[in-house]
């Protein structure tokens, strides 16, 4: 039996949500005495997952396969776990992930547990602990099938290194046919992804019109942050849909986010709640957020944010 992991990449890199992937499934491998495979499309160097515990990989590289496509993807991870008789299949709980896991179980006949947050509490049957409820609450899920799909919420288990003594890189050419097509691809190339940010920097209506987006521009620049707005900014036409989180907008499970002039309306926290450590600069007290908040500033963002951006950029050039 094996532990096989999807590695996503952007670019030809490994995103680091597929690190946190492989460390989980080393560990899941680790408690199930079974080599750890690793499946991945289009990587030029797959060096790095030896540092994370990978004993094999299968570095798919046919030109249907640049670009994702979750029908083929599904059908070519279905392939190789029938082949490694794998017993868990581990997807990232990316927008890709989100769509490529139910399609894979879907194939594969096994049970499928989304918005997985730590290890198996038990293997014979497997149950998990699972976010609900737009991570308000827990679910432990139970299944007697010997296959498992499962999502990891993203920055649930951590980044850890446990380099492997040999790592044997297979490029296989899988047959697999689909109905889609990818016609083109447009992304936004000079900043950080909400997804994939360590820090984000999220504004709200406090900042009374987009002529002032420059000081959570200037923010995020200094920190390395990703940008992200609220749902009315996003509304009003100030930033765009892109940069909208929360509830109805993209979720964000950074390890600090940072909301300025967000009132931190139910439906924005439920989206922002995985976050690690959140901070809210509000010259509202009564202001709901910073009942979510770990750390709060009651300012005025015209002042506040200026005079933190410029300590912080002093920090950095000391």
């Amino acid at each position: 039996m094996s532990v096989l992991v999807y590695i996503e990449t952007q670019e030809s890199e490994i995103k680091k949500s597929s690190l946190e992937v492989a460390s989980y499934g080393r560990a899941i491998a680790d408690a199930k005495g079974s080599s750890l495979i690793a499946v991945c499309f289009g990587l030029q160097d797959t060096s790095l997952l030896s540092q994370y515990g990978v004993d094999k990989v299968f570095n798919i590289s046919t030109a249907n396969d640049i670009h994702f496509n979750a029908e083929r993807y599904s059908n070519t991870l279905v392939q190789i776990a029938t082949k490694e008789t794998a017993d868990f299949i581990i997807v990232s709980s990316s927008a890709n992930g989100r769509f490529l896991g139910p399609i894979t179980a879907a194939k594969y006949e096994a049970t499928y547990f989304s918005n997985v947050i730590g290890l198996p509490l038990s293997y014979e049957p497997v149950e998990v602990k699972r976010s609900c409820f737009t991570n308000k609450a827990f679910n432990h899920s139970i299944s007697k099938n010997n296959k498992i799909v499962l999502s990891l919420s993203s920055n649930s288990f951590g980044i850890y290194e446990k380099p492997s003594e040999a790592i044997q890189t297979s490029i296989e050419h899988v047959e697999s046919s689909s109905t889609l097509e990818v016609i083109s691809i447009e992304k936004s190339t000079d900043k950080v992804s909400i997804a994939d940010a360590d820090i984000v920097v999220s504004g709200g209506r406090g900042l009374k019109g987009p002529e002032n987006w420059h000081l959570i521009e200037d923010l995020a620049s200094v920190l390395g942050a990703a940008t992200a707005c609220s749902k009315p900014v996003s509304d009003l036409g100030w930033r765009p849909h892109s940069e909208h989180v929360g509830q109805t907008g993209k979720p964000v499970a950074s390890n600090l986010y940072i909301a300025v002039g967000v009132s931190g309306a139910i439906q924005h926290l439920a989206g922002i709640n995985s976050s690690k450590v959140k901070v809210v600069i509000n010259n509202d007290p009564e202001a709901p957020f910073f009942k979510a908040a770990d750390y709060g500033i009651v300012g005025d963002a015209f002042e506040v944010i200026p005079e933190l951006t410029s300590k912080l950029k002093a920090l950095k050039e000391a």
